[in-house]
């Protein structure tokens, strides 16, 4: 039985608030919560991809202390401009 889309949802939504680190959690969670009902079919997949990939990678990439796989660039490019707005406002 395949994963309904609503189901699918959720569960990307929790994955991006139970990462295994804190720093993540906070990073994802926040733009899951703002945008993963309105990301395409393309980018559900991508946004899916990314949540396979372990923290350390991914604060890596965020970070720009790594560059991101070509594929994933564009996706984690709107996460981290997204973060930036948020902490922004938070100061």
């Amino acid at each position: 039985m395949s994963e309904t889309a609503e189901a699918r949802l959720k569960r990307m939504a929790m994955r991006s608030w139970r990462r295994g680190t804190k720093e993540m959690d906070l990073v994802l969670g926040p733009f899951a919560d703002a945008h993963l009902a309105g990301l395409s079919p393309a980018e559900l997949e991508l946004y899916d991809a990314l949540l396979a990939e372990n923290d350390q990678d991914l604060m890596a990439w965020i970070l720009g202390q790594m560059p991101p796989p070509p594929a994933l660039a564009p996706l984690l490019g709107r996460i981290t401009a997204f973060a930036e707005r948020r902490l922004a406002r938070e100061k």
